[in-house]
């Protein structure tokens, strides 16, 4: 009977741990370069950004099309009531009729003021633009994720700290409770003692929110269903030895002002507006059009037409003398139907003509056309140089705030270091009686700080060398 239990508890422990194991696998290992690619391939703003390059690219298209000719063709119909000119004919009618007219019209513009030509140029300059945001999007999301990366390898160690934490405030209440019941502790050193437990375990509830509300913004940033289990990878970090931490905060700004995006999209911008002064130069230009059409038209009125002539003889009167009659000849027209087909084939016309419109007086609108052109390239002017001051002052900050996180990072090793040594000493001294629980508490406490802040400020070194690796338009990895 207990072999039967046991084989039953052993299948069931068997079962739990394949489940465990399952779930485990299940959940896909996400490394900082996968996390990077999904972010480009999935996020809903870069898609947004490309979908604006497509509109521009149509733009694009559109204004090389408009140098070709344009054809239409159209007709009319309709019945006429009272006077009116019946079509095909320079008759008027008093009856009811129905006309049909017909055209197409074929127009090339010839010259316009350059302003074909000039369009096309803007509106390249503005695809340009369209891509420069894009990879501007692109840029600051890559930051992003890797900012985002960065904070939860810092969450988890904070997690993994705080663990630790929990563990040694369970130690020390066990010994505590075991003291108390043998004397050598008061209730105060009990209560003291439980009290740290519920610290370390608030500073565990805290870390791990602060983990899982860390790796939802990834997973917002991959565009993935935020109940999708993911593990980040985590690298070895005492692994990287190749953080730099000493810059030139000069050669920084000297190289990011050719490759910063947020600079490219400023100039690119500035081509656009200087683009568009000559575009509205050419309102001063006229413009000339060649154009020739076709028509023709039916009516119903013109349901008869000449056919031909027939000779008719008429007595027109006789002689005074011999009584004979006196005749004349004469062409009469005959008459037959005069089909659709036929009117239309011989109503058919053709034109072909120039023509030339000459701006005089369109009340000042060029004029201020070329004032607005002009103040807007003077306002991106501005834009652009803005842009180079605000990437100059962030990057001399950048420098100056990576040389503190490294001097916060020594300090810190330092400080976890001397209240690791600290530690060691009063749990010594604490398990012999030497010192009571407070002082002992007291050094857990700025033990745990001093371990969180040393995790902090050795991530804070790596985010910090990162941010000038992406000024400096190096990809960013760990």
């Amino acid at each position: 009977m207990i072999k039967h239990i046991f084989g039953r508890i052993s299948i069931f422990l068997g079962l739990v741990l394949t489940l465990i194991s399952l779930d485990v696998n299940a959940q896909e290992k996400i490394t900082l370069q996968m996390a990077v690619d999904r972010t480009l391939a999935n996020n809903l703003t870069i898609k947004q950004a490309q979908i604006n390059e497509s509109l521009g690219l149509a733009d694009l298209e559109q204004a090389k099309n408009n140098r070709l000719p344009s054809l239409n063709a159209g007709t009319q119909g309709g019945y006429n009531f009272g006077r009116s000119q019946v079509a095909g004919a320079f008759t008027y009618t008093s009856s009811t009729s129905l006309n049909v007219n017909g055209n197409a019209q074929l127009q090339f513009t010839l010259y316009q003021g350059g302003q074909l030509h000039n369009q096309i140029i803007q509106n390249k300059l503005l695809l340009d633009v369209s891509k420069g945001q894009t990879s501007k999007i692109k840029n600051d999301l890559i930051l992003n994720v890797v900012t985002d990366y960065l904070q939860i390898l810092t969450n988890q160690d904070l997690v993994d700290a705080a663990k630790q934490q929990v563990d040694i405030a369970n130690q020390n209440l066990e010994k505590s409770n075991i003291s108390f019941k043998v004397g050598n502790q008061t209730l105060a050193d009990l209560s003291q003692a439980k009290a740290q437990v519920s610290t370390a375990t608030l500073n565990l509830t805290t870390a791990q929110n602060q983990l899982d509300l860390s790796i939802l913004v990834l997973k917002q940033y991959m565009e993935m269903d935020p109940n999708t289990p993911i593990i980040v990878e985590r690298p070895d970090v005492s692994k990287l030895t190749d953080i730099k931490t000493v810059y030139d905060a000069n050669e920084v700004v000297k190289t990011a002002l050719t490759v910063n995006p947020d600079v490219l999209l400023a100039e690119l911008q500035q081509k656009t507006y200087q683009q568009a002064i000559d575009l509205a130069k050419g309102y001063y230009y006229p413009t000339v059009s060649l154009y020739g059409g076709l028509a023709s038209s039916y009516s119903n009125r013109l349901d008869t037409k000449l056919t031909g002539y027939s000779t008719v003889i008429q007595q027109i009167g006789i002689t005074q003398i011999t009584q004979e009659k006196v005749v004349s000849s004469y062409q009469q027209g005959v008459y037959g139907p005069y089909s659709a087909f036929e009117q239309i084939r011989d109503n058919f016309n053709q034109n072909i003509g120039l023509s030339i419109q000459i701006p005089i007086f369109n009340r000042f609108n060029a004029r201020t056309a070329v004032r607005k052109a002009r103040l807007n390239y003077e306002s991106a002017q501005l834009n652009t140089q803005i842009a180079k001051n605000n990437l100059s002052k962030t990057i001399i900050q950048a420098v100056l705030d990576l040389s503190a996180a490294e001097k916060q990072y020594q300090s810190a090793q330092q400080t976890y270091d001397a209240n690791k040594a600290a530690l060691n000493v009063t749990k010594q001294r604490y398990d012999v009686g030497l010192v009571n629980s407070l002082d002992y508490n007291t050094a857990v406490t700025n033990f745990n700080k001093s371990e969180n802040d040393m995790i902090e400020a050795r991530y804070a070194v790596i985010f910090r060398s990162k941010i000038i690796d992406y000024y400096l338009g190096n990809t960013i990895t760990l």
